[in-house]
């Protein structure tokens, strides 16, 4: 692999992904428990919440480099925009690059998706307004991310919008009950970006970057991520005991070790490259939990 193709995919942050996978699956195996799945609609909605990952990844390598997050006192992984291996007119056009590769994919979605006319629009909208979400978490005047928002924006989008939305494109309708394990998926997801800012409260806090973790510290920041983890857990339980069928719903509990090794490491590991490999963690503790949950409600 060329040393170009390495800064592109760090700039990427694959690891990431696993958080696109988590929730567009829930929603998935969520369709297939009504007996309602599409492995169209699953190729196209992957392709499309890739996508919009990949790019609010390259616009927060961007935007962090343009407002000074990126420093050379910096504890976490260093961006390629600071560090000099893409510029940023590179970036821009990579960033305009993958924002119509998601409009395209998300148009491609919903016609296969055979939507009313008002729902198209509706889900057309969503799409547009995910783009500029990804592009302004870090980017413009008064970059969302900077001001605590982030937390929010994640739960929505990894969670209620990418769950609910995933399931209503298979099904073409929705119930309340699974907004319980779409704020599960958005939980976990949310307790992925907060490894991430305790990792940076150091450097954020330089930055005048308010992130949660900077706005309570790191001792309230850690339990903040307790919290996150028991309410995620509540939620996926919660609905198992709405929908119980049988005893293998339970299967998801062997995850609780791998949410309490993570918890433990958040409490425990001041050192930000020694807290730096639980985020990673955390992402594919979120898709093992989906892929066991998804099963056992079959």
């Amino acid at each position: 692999m060329s040393t170009t193709a390495k800064h592109w995919i760090s700039a990427m942050r694959l690891r990431t992904l696993p958080l696109t996978l988590a929730c567009i699956g829930m929603g998935s195996f969520l369709a297939a428990s009504v007996d309602l799945f599409s492995p169209v609609i699953l190729f196209w909605s992957l392709v499309t919440a890739g996508s919009l990952q990949i790019l609010s990844n390259l616009a927060n390598d961007y935007g962090d480099s343009i407002h000074g997050a990126d420093h050379a006192l910096r504890e976490g992984p260093k961006r390629e925009v600071q560090e000099g291996h893409i510029s940023q007119g590179q970036m821009k056009y990579a960033m305009y690059l993958i924002s119509v590769i998601s409009l395209i994919s998300g148009i491609k979605l919903l016609m296969a998706s055979q939507l009313s006319l008002p729902m198209f629009f509706l889900f057309f909208g969503i799409g547009i307004l995910s783009i500029i979400a990804a592009l302004l978490y870090t980017i413009g005047k008064l970059p969302y991310g900077y001001i605590g928002l982030g937390d929010l924006s994640v739960f929505i989008f990894f969670g209620l919008l990418g769950v609910v939305g995933t399931f209503y494109l298979h099904t073409g309708y929705w119930n309340s009950e699974i907004l319980l394990p779409a704020s599960a998926c958005g939980l976990m997801a949310v307790a992925v970006l907060n490894i991430n800012n305790i990792r940076d409260i150091k450097s954020d806090t330089l930055a005048g970057k308010r992130s949660i973790p900077v706005r309570l510290g790191r001792e309230g920041a850690v339990k903040y991520h307790m919290i996150i983890l028991v309410l995620a857990f509540l939620c996926a339980l919660f609905y198992i005991l709405l929908n119980y069928k049988g005893i293998r719903q339970f299967a998801f509990l062997v995850i609780i070790p791998l949410m309490i090794k993570n918890y433990i490491a958040v409490k425990s590991k001041a050192d930000s490259m020694q807290l730096d490999p639980y985020l990673k963690q955390m992402a594919i503790t979120t898709l093992l939990f989906v892929i066991i949950y998804g099963f056992s409600i079959q």
